[in-house]
């Protein structure tokens, strides 16, 4: 059977990076423009980037037309780390630290991520299924594909289940693609504040077992920060997962320079997130390592901190990506052109840089970037359509929802600003 062919003319201009792994230095700001350019997808697959000339004499008439009317042409946005299977909010907590009071005390007094463990524990998986199926509509519309998720809210056996159980099944009925990142080292559950070294045997023994006898995670990621797990607690519990044969990644240097970039460099990891603390010798060892740095500006703008260095992250040629860290205490927003505005408006990022980072370097820190991340012949047709001459608009006119279409496998799910079919779940 012929598969269905989509085309997409009329844009003012097409952006993409190039490349099927991570881009660093100068080579993260090489963005392709091709004003008036035209992308056809046969099936779920790009089979032609170019001038619209061009394609009219080497393919017959589309199945389908797509008109940009004058907007631009991107690839789809990679959101590489969120924490979307949540319950229960947080927003008392947001008065409290405009009032003065810092994450810490607020974690200290019970707020932080333990409320939301408590939430999300209580919550039946249909519940915790709508919420993220919810929360994945909103990236949708503003642009994004491809989206991590990671599970540590539950911080025990059969919630850590519950939550990757739901990202199982909400990849299975929503057109994004979802890459299940398990993280039962998110915190120290209270029950084991008097042991973290038990706790962390049990994550070895029971825990990452269960995961891996079920199939339910792509990686493992650990929160390897004072007063949460340690370099040598992380040393062991990422050795484990590397022996499940997860990709595996760090929340590392956000709260204080503790070496997380180096021990992520020295155990090979595909990404260390964060980063607002990393030393001079950090950077230089992600470099040398190829690590991927996943900037979080929502974090740094959402709880009024410094942002991470990314320009001098790119000065030292660490491949650097942007991540909405969507989650209840730090960083609640789905929205990836909101998060390019502040990398380059608090991070030193140039709309460019921002680009790239959005897409083909976030896109590397899941393992994907062979397939996605670029407008290329031979990757997967994920494509958004601004209602802007340029993609530079995601910052100079921030604030608002410039995305007006977006294809996903060749198919569109997003248009005129809707979700184009309502999703269904039933069977």
């Amino acid at each position: 059977m012929k598969t269905p062919s989509l085309l997409i003319r009329g844009a003012a201009t097409l952006a993409t990076p190039l490349g099927r792994s991570a881009v660093a230095g100068a080579r993260q700001r090489a963005v392709q423009k091709l004003p008036g350019a035209v992308v056809r997808c046969q099936g779920e697959v790009i089979v032609f980037v170019g001038p619209e000339s061009e394609h009219e004499g080497l393919f017959p008439p589309p199945d389908v037309v797509l008109e940009a009317d004058g907007g631009t042409i991107l690839p789809g946005f990679v959101d590489p780390h969120t924490h979307l299977p949540f319950a229960g909010y947080r927003e008392s907590e947001f008065d409290r630290r405009l009032a003065g009071e810092s994450y810490a005390e607020i974690a200290a007094g019970g707020g932080g991520i333990v409320a939301t463990v408590a939430a999300t524990r209580a919550a039946g998986e249909d519940e915790l299924l709508a919420l993220t199926l919810a929360r994945m509509d909103r990236q949708l519309l503003h642009g994004t594909t491809t989206t991590e998720a990671k599970s540590g809210y539950g911080l025990e056996l059969e919630s850590e289940l519950k939550q990757l159980r739901v990202l199982r099944t909400a990849a299975a009925h929503h057109p994004m693609d979802v890459s299940p990142t398990a993280m039962p080292a998110h915190e120290v559950p209270p029950e084991w504040r008097h042991d973290p070294d038990a706790y962390v045997r049990l994550v070895i023994e029971e825990i990452h077992p269960a995961i891996a006898a079920a199939g339910l995670a792509e990686g493992v990621d650990v929160f390897c920060e004072t007063g949460v797990f340690s370099p040598e607690q992380t040393r062991r519990l990422l050795a484990d997962a590397r022996r499940h044969g997860w990709r595996i990644h760090l929340h590392a240097d956000e709260l204080s320079p503790l070496g997380g970039a180096e021990l992520a460099a020295e155990l090979g990891a595909a990404s260390a997130s964060h980063l607002l603390h990393v030393s001079p010798a950090g950077m230089r060892a992600l470099a040398a390592a190829g690590v991927v740095a996943v900037v979080l500006p929502g974090v740094s703008f959402f709880l009024k901190e410094r942002f991470a260095p990314a320009r001098r992250l790119v000065a030292a040629g660490v491949p650097v990506a942007l991540a909405t860290d969507c989650n209840p205490g730090s960083s609640h927003t789905e929205n990836m052109a909101m998060i390019m505005a502040l990398a380059c408006l608090g991070a030193g990022l140039s709309t460019d840089e921002a680009l790239t980072a959005a897409t083909l370097n976030a896109a590397a820190a899941l393992g994907r970037a062979d397939r996605i991340g670029t407008l290329e012949v031979g990757k997967q047709a994920d494509v958004v359509v601004l209602d802007a001459p340029s993609h530079a608009h995601l910052v100079y006119h921030f604030g608002v929802n410039l995305v007006r279409h977006v294809v996903k496998c060749g198919r569109l799910v997003v248009e005129n600003g809707r979700l184009r079919r309502p999703r269904s779940i039933a069977g």
